[in-house]
């Protein structure tokens, strides 16, 4: 039997309607009324295992923006990048996944040639894709209300039973229906460098604040992995304005973490290149 799924895209006031067909099979199977032998009991159907279940989410660092996100038998890449200048030095990220999430079409954060186009996320809206629920929300890439550097889209999603939200390379502050749409993040992840494009420590600061996560996870910052060319401030300026916030500084590219593991009180991750 096939099923259709209708996939609603909200982009510039308008609703594009998409319509996805998947197979499903099915075991209903018609029995006698009557029957001249005692059935067999049959087993009861195991039930299906669901992609929001609990578990443990692994969050693999490909640089700058760019994470590998797996967990409920999905993998999720996030903002893959050209490299050059801050990601001079960093392999380019296409390792396989599930979807693609970008936050625009710049080159740090959005450079998908040759990835394909079926798994790519990039506009804001409500999609329902891969047995998950993810929310793109607009919110400004610059300080000047989107007008050098147009929109930025901040995802937030649930995934092995946390709610994570990946703010991309947001600029403008958290504005309270932006709030309300990225909830309260378990995980967050959000640029602390500053430039032009993205948050600076004090403006990550403010972000934190507003949304009141468990995990931080900055991004977003000058690594050895950067050229001459890398204008974005090291994460020591975000972290001295985090004092009284548990820093776990890691050594490895993975970190893993399940809803078991974090506390209400706040703590900081921070990989390291």
């Amino acid at each position: 039997m096939r099923r259709r799924q209708f996939i609603h895209i909200v982009q510039g006031g308008a609703i594009a309607t998409f319509m996805t067909a998947g197979i499903i099979g099915t075991t209903d199977r018609e029995s006698p009324a009557y029957s001249q032998t005692t059935p067999k009991k049959q087993p009861a159907p195991k039930p299906k295992p669901s992609t929001q279940q609990g578990g443990t989410l692994n969050i693999e660092w490909l640089g700058h923006m760019s994470f590998l996100i797996s967990g409920s038998d999905r993998r999720i890449l996030t903002h893959p990048f050209k490299p050059a200048g801050c990601t001079a030095k960093f392999p380019r990220p296409n390792p396989s996944a599930d979807l693609i999430l970008t936050s625009s079409r710049l080159l740090d954060e959005g450079y998908t040639e040759g990835m394909p186009k079926d798994k790519l996320l990039t506009q804001p809206g409500a999609y329902n894709l891969a047995g998950l629920n993810f929310q793109g929300i607009t919110m400004d890439h610059d300080r000047l209300g989107g007008r050098r550097f147009g929109m930025n889209v901040a995802w937030a999603w649930r995934q092995a039973n946390l709610r994570i939200v990946h703010l991309g390379g947001a600029a403008s502050p958290v504005k309270g229906d932006q709030r309300i749409l990225l909830g309260r993040p378990d995980v967050l992840i959000i640029p602390v460098g500053g430039g032009d494009k993205a948050y600076n420590a004090t403006e990550a600061q403010a972000a934190i604040a507003t949304l009141n996560p468990k995990l931080v996870i900055p991004t977003y910052y000058r690594t050895s992995k950067a050229n001459d060319t890398c204008q974005i401030a090291a994460v020591d300026e975000f972290l001295a304005l985090m004092p009284d916030v548990k820093v776990n500084k890691l050594s490895g590219s993975s970190l893993q973490v399940s809803s078991a593991s974090l506390s209400d009180t706040m703590s900081i991750a921070v990989f390291q290149a």
